[in-house]
Order: C-alpha cells, then sequence, then structure tokens
C-alpha cells in the first residue's frame, strides 16, 4: 500500500479534517472508479501521489476529476513532482532558463493546480488553504516544511485503517506481511537512482527505536500481521540498526510470537553482527542493490561498492541463514558486452537466492538525466558522461506523463529500453538482459516467476508503477 499519501491523511485526521483515501492499487478500471467517486463526493481538494512510473496513471486521474468536478482543487505530490522540481531548480542554478525539467514542471503546472515537493506532512496544510496555487517546496532542509528526526518522530504512523488491508496480500516465508518504513533517505550518490539531486531523498532522517518498534506493534495488533517489509533505502545505514534489531526481537518476546521480515542492506556497510541481530529480528531474506559484477560499471555508476565487497555480503548473509535477493542493471555508462558478462559470471560465483535484472531509464531526479546534455545537437537524444572515466550512456527522451513501458516492460510484449552506450544499442540491452536472467536461473535453479514482470517495480529507483492513489479531503 501507498504509505506516503497515508501518512498525509493521518496528520490531516489528527488536525480534524474529515479525509477520504480512494485506494486504486490493483484495480484495472480505475479511471471508472475515480469519475463515479468523484461526481457524488464532497470533497473540494482531492490530492494525488505519484512516482514516475504512476504519471500516466496520475494524468488520466486529473482529466477524470477535472471533468467529474470542475470545481475541485487538485493537488499532486509524491517522488515524481519531487524529482522533477529538484531537476528543475538544478537547471536554474546552471544558468538553464528552459530545460527539459522545467519543462516537464510546466506540464505538471498546467495539469493540476497545486504541486507539493518533499515532505507533504506539513506542507499539506498549505496545500489545502483557499487559493493555494503553484508549488510548495517542501524540498528545502532550511523550510519549516522540511522533516527532522524529531519531526518525523511526532507524526502519526499511517492512516492504514482508510484502506481495505485485507485486500493486500504479500507474504514473508508463508507469514503475511504489511509494509512500513522507518527511516527516510539514502546518502549514497549513484548515478542511476532517483532523489540524488533532492534533499528528502539525500538526507537521512530516522524515527527513534521505540517508535519503530510501537508502529510494528500497532500493525500486529490491529491488523494480525507477524511479517513486516521495510522499505528504507538500507537499513544498516542507521548506526544504531543492532539496538532496533535487538528492540524487535524483545518485542516479540513479550508477546510470544515470531515474526519474519524482509529489507534492504547496504553492502558495503555489512557485517557479521548486523547479519546475526537481524536474524534473530525475525529478518529471513534482504535485498541488496549490487547493480553490477563489472568493477567498471561499479565505478561508473558511483556505487561506492567493489566486486569483493557484494560477493563478501552475500557469504555473511549466508552464513548466518539470510536469503540475498541480488538487484542487478543493465544499461549504465560504458556498459558492453563484456560488462554485462561480468555480471552475468557474478552471480553464477556469488549464488545469491533470487536475482532482478533492470535496464536502466533515466529518471528526473537522477544524475543521469539532470547531469545530461543534448547529443550532437539533436532534438530526440541525451548522453551523460561520468568525469572519471569519460564512458557514456545515452537515452531517448520520454514523456513519462504518457509512457510507462520503459522499466520491467510490457507484460505481453517484454522489455523495452530507452538507453543505449557507445557499445551496446537499446536491442542489444533487451537480448543480453534476457540472456543474463535465463542463464542465471537456468544454472542456479532458481524458478521464475511469470507473473512478476507484470509486477511494475523499479527497485533502482524505490518506484511503483501501480496506479495512484487519492487522498480526498471533504470540505471542512
Amino acid at each position: 500500500m501507498t504509505l506516503g499519501v497515508l501518512k498525509v491523511a493521518a496528520v490531516l485526521e489528527k488536525a480534524g479534517y474529515p479525509v477520504e483515501v480512494l485506494d486504486l492499487s490493483g484495480i484495472e478500471n480505475f479511471t471508472d472508479v475515480v469519475r463515479l467517486h468523484a461526481a457524488s463526493s464532497p470533497a473540494r481538494v482531492f490530492g494525488v501521489t505519484s512516482t514516475t512510473p504512476q504519471m500516466p496513471a496520475a494524468f488520466r486521474i486529473a482529466r477524470e476529476l477535472k471533468a467529474a468536478r470542475p470545481d475541485a482543487r487538485l493537488v499532486l505530490g509524491g517522488p515524481h513532482v519531487t524529482l522533477v522540481n529538484a531537476g528543475r531548480k538544478g537547471e536554474i542554478a546552471r544558468g538553464l532558463i528552459s530545460g527539459r525539467a522545467a519543462r516537464a514542471f510546466m506540464k505538471l503546472s498546467e495539469t493540476f493546480g497545486v504541486l507539493v515537493a518533499g515532505d507533504g506532512e506539513n506542507a499539506v496544510f498549505l496545500a489545502i488553504q483557499e487559493g493555494a496555487s503553484g508549488l510548495i517546496d517542501a524540498d528545502e532542509p532550511s523550510s519549516p516544511l522540511f522533516l527532522d528526526n524529531a519531526r518525523l518522530n511526532e507524526m502519526p504512523f499511517p492512516a492504514r485503517h482508510l484502506v481495505d488491508v485485507d485486500s493486500y496480500h504479500y507474504t514473508i516465508d508463508g507469514v503475511r506481511a504489511l509494509s512500513m518504513i522507518a527511516q527516510l533517505g539514502c546518502p549514497f550518490e549513484c548515478g542511476f537512482c532517483g532523489g540524488r539531486e533532492s534533499a528528502s531523498l539525500r538526507r537521512v532522517r530516522m524515527r527513534t527505536t521505540d517508535n519503530v518498534v510501537a508502529e510494528m506493534l500497532e500493525m500486529h495488533g490491529k491488523y494480525g500481521a507477524n511479517g513486516f517489509m521495510l522499505y528504507d533505502d538500507e537499513l544498516n545505514v542507521n548506526p544504531r540498526m543492532i539496538q532496533l534489531m535487538d528492540a524487535i526481537t524483545a518485542a516479540q518476546a513479550r508477546l510470544g510470537v515470531e515474526w519474519r521480515m524482509r529489507g534492504f542492506i547496504k553492502s558495503q556497510l555489512f557485517n557479521d553482527a548486523q547479519a546475526a541481530a537481524m536474524r534473530r529480528a525475525g529478518f529471513r531474506w534482504i535485498l541488496v542493490g549490487f547493480e553490477a559484477g563489472s568493477p567498471r560499471i561499479l565505478t561508473n555508476i558511483n556505487k561506492k561498492a567493489t566486486v569483493e565487497d557484494n560477493s563478501r555480503c552475500i557469504e555473511i548473509a549466508h552464513r548466518h541463514g539470510l536469503k540475498v535477493k541480488a538487484l542487478m542493471s543493465i544499461g549504465h555508462p560504458g556498459d558492453s558486452r563484456e560488462t554485462v558478462m561480468d555480471t552475468r559470471k557474478w552471480l553464477l560465483d556469488a549464488k545469491p537466492d533470487d536475482f532482478d535484472v533492470a535496464i536502466i531509464t533515466t529518471y528526473p531526479g537522477t544524475p543521469y538525466y539532470d547531469r545530461a546534455v543534448l547529443h550532437d545537437g539533436g532534438k530526440n537524444v541525451w548522453v551523460y558522461t561520468y568525469p572519471v572515466t569519460g564512458d557514456r550512456l545515452f537515452s531517448y527522451e520520454v514523456d513519462y506523463t504518457e509512457v510507462a513501458d520503459y522499466y520491467k516492460g510490457d507484460p505481453d510484449g517484454g522489455y523495452r529500453a530507452y538507453v543505449y552506450t557507445d557499445h551496446l544499442s537499446s536491442d542489444d540491452l533487451v537480448a543480453l538482459r534476457d540472456q543474463v536472467e535465463r542463464d542465471v536461473r537456468r544454472e542456479l535453479g532458481i524458478a521464475f516467476n511469470p507473473s512478476a514482470a507484470s509486477i511494475r517495480y523499479e527497485h533502482s529507483m524505490g518506484q511503483s508503477g501501480l496506479p495512484a492513489s487519492i487522498l480526498r479531503r471533504s470540505a471542512a
């Protein structure tokens, strides 16, 4: 479930506003639902949250809302507008008056009356005011709208009661699980990753151990959850991670239950003490963005981890009974057949328990997008150059408000790549991606889930592609 909009709903409820959430995840005819619901709703403000892959759905939702309720105010928040605004500010800082991020921002402004960039929990109170319009920028650390550790800790838990919790079916080792986020932000500067230019996505903000455990206890008590998927960018960025794991272990002992957990870690920070604590707390799976098996590519993506770091991470995990899902990607600057085969070889040697191979897309808010320039004066191709090695990545222009087949592909038609390198065409990347997936699954005996291709989630960017959710604020 979409936790960001549920946190915004929670702060509005706490302040006394009547709120509803129209949860559209997994609903195929979501535009029909929006049209029928909006026509009979007393709401005066409709807030839509959207990641970049969700933008085509968000624009369809906006069109339905405008048709059904021309009097309503539309507010757009979430990762996409945050990333586009960060890219726009970067262009302004570089003296660009009308760059592509600025043009993308203008298109958002023309469709939605109010744009909220960054943390929405405090910004929403400005967005719902009469006459609100334009941009509310909560992506500035100096702003009172920006959440610090103390403010984050004071926020109510996501208003999960506003959605049908039982309609979500997710398990960890057969145990029913719900998702949560214990901390915000990732400090690393991977070139492919969304939000590297955005303060709210770059700065780590942490809740206290007691606060995180209290949310788990609430989910266990209210919804019977005994499994928890933590979507923190990297759990072991937290210097108190072992303390948190021990507190989670103690909570289970008090309740007389066993929980099962899953989450993301950073490979070069991982150690035996962390692994042992995670196992005690109930973790059975960890997900790691290793991304590549080629030293050159790891350099080009600014990963700050070596091939040896990544191999050692899997060894530590397996030593402590943790399964590893290796998150890999191709289509980086300098990628060639040789570097992709390095990734294939590394997977076969390291033997993760599961893996995923994605083709990179240059999202707004990534260095690959924000620091690219037009290629040879062309109108449709951009080129990013990693300054250390000079390796290049070319990307086709994508209208993210209309196109959504650039990652995970079309479930019926396979992957499609919108990038290429000096060594590999877009078609080459697709063919090599398919070859690596096929070869490694066969050699390691890892079953392929045919329904996985239709689950639109881009691990490298942390962005889901299911239809956006809508928060409706009724008249006060």
